[in-house]
This record gives structure tokens, C-alpha cells and sequence, in this order.
């Protein structure tokens, strides 16, 4: 945090998850004793100086009257922004199968690396053809509808009516789909292929 020494950052951030546990402000002796303080004038210091700067609201003349401000200065508040989730998509084999409109996910714009556009959508991944690109089953892909792909890059795919997730390439004059795991085959349209949408970034649930 902007402004604040490594012991007013932990002393405001133990304040912070006591108030988010529903605790009251911890005193002065409490804070010493947690910080391990000689004294609780060292802990009155810290207060004073996290108030100054305006990360903590105090009400003089009580004992547990200071509460963390709902807006400090360098403390970034995350953008959010949702996201249409269109159920999953096959890191595998092609399926024949509609994409349907399945909830939102909500991501934090600087987390992800860039502001979703009206255009971007997310697919689960069913199958494991792009673990060589770190992409596993049960993972959510970000992608970008409209950009043509360049040589190279992870799309989202509509070859000869079938969906799939796999690498764009460009190769002798010929176009096709790859897949990042050795077991599974390259696909070549033999009818039509149709990109859907551009990867852009990834989610991976713990």
C-alpha cells in the first residue's frame, strides 16, 4: 500500500480482517500484544499515522472508535466486469453441438489484462488436447469474437459443424486446427471452418 511502512501496512490489514470477522477495533493493547509491542504507545504511534494518512477513521475520546475508511489512497479497488458464459466447448474431438447461454463470470478487469468488450464470451473446457498450452478440463477460456486469428494463437472453432478449442495455423497455404497434446490429431476442414472467437486469457478454479 502507497504511503505506509511494512508495520502500518500489517497493523491496518489486521484491523481491516477484524472489522470483515464482524470484531470490534481492536485497542491499543490488544494491538500491541498481537505485534508483540513493549509498550502500547508504539501501537498509539501506528494508529495516529494510519489515520493521518487517511486509511482509518478515528471518533476521539472512545476506545474502540476508529474504523477502516471506505476509501483510502493507495489501495486499488477492483473493476469487475461480467462475462456471458456459453456453456463448454471441447478440448478434443469436434462434437456436433449449440453453444447455450449458461450465467456470467465475473472478473477483475486488471487480473484478466484487458476490458471486455460486448464481444467477449467465455466457454468451460471439456477435454485435455491443450494441456501443451496449459489449458486443462474443467478450466474457463476468455475469448474475443471477431478479431481474425493470427498464426500461432488459441481460437475457439466451428470446423465442418463442429465445435473445438485448438491452435490456429497457417502453414504451405493450408489452414487447420492443432491440438496441444500428442495423442490427439490436427483437424483440416474439409468443408468450412469458422472462427468463433479469439483466446485471450484464462481461469482456473483452485
Amino acid at each position: 500500500m502507497a504511503n505506509l511502512t511494512k508495520k502500518q501496512e500489517a497493523i491496518f490489514q489486521f484491523i481491516r480482517d477484524e472489522a470483515d470477522a464482524g470484531r470490534p477495533c481492536p485497542t491499543h493493547r490488544e494491538i500491541a500484544d498481537h505485534f508483540k509491542f513493549a509498550s502500547t504507545f508504539a501501537a498509539a504511534c501506528h494508529l495516529k499515522a494510519l489515520v493521518k494518512k487517511g486509511f482509518l477513521i478515528a471518533d476521539e475520546g472512545k476506545v474502540r472508535a476508529l474504523w477502516v475508511a471506505q476509501s483510502f489512497p493507495g489501495v486499488r479497488r477492483p473493476v469487475t466486469a461480467e462475462i456471458p458464459l456459453f456453456g463448454s466447448i471441447p478440448a478434443g474431438f469436434g462434437e456436433d453441438r449449440e453453444q447455450e447461454p449458461d450465467s456470467c463470470v465475473v472478473v477483475d478487469v486488471a487480473t484478466i489484462g484487458f476490458k471486455p468488450t460486448r464481444n467477449t464470451f467465455c466457454l468451460r473446457v471439456v477435454g485435455d488436447s491443450m494441456i501443451g498450452k496449459h489449458i486443462c478440463d474443467g478450466d474457463i477460456v476468455i475469448l474475443e469474437h471477431g478479431p481474425d486469428p493470427r498464426n500461432g494463437e488459441i481460437v475457439a472453432a466451428l470446423i465442418d459443424r463442429k465445435t473445438t478449442l485448438k491452435t490456429f495455423v497457417q502453414k504451405g497455404g493450408k489452414t487447420f486446427l492443432r491440438a496441444e497434446n500428442p495423442k490427439y490429431p490436427a483437424l483440416v476442414p474439409s468443408e468450412e471452418l469458422v472462427i468463433q472467437g479469439v483466446f485471450k486469457a484464462l481461469i482456473r478454479k483452485a
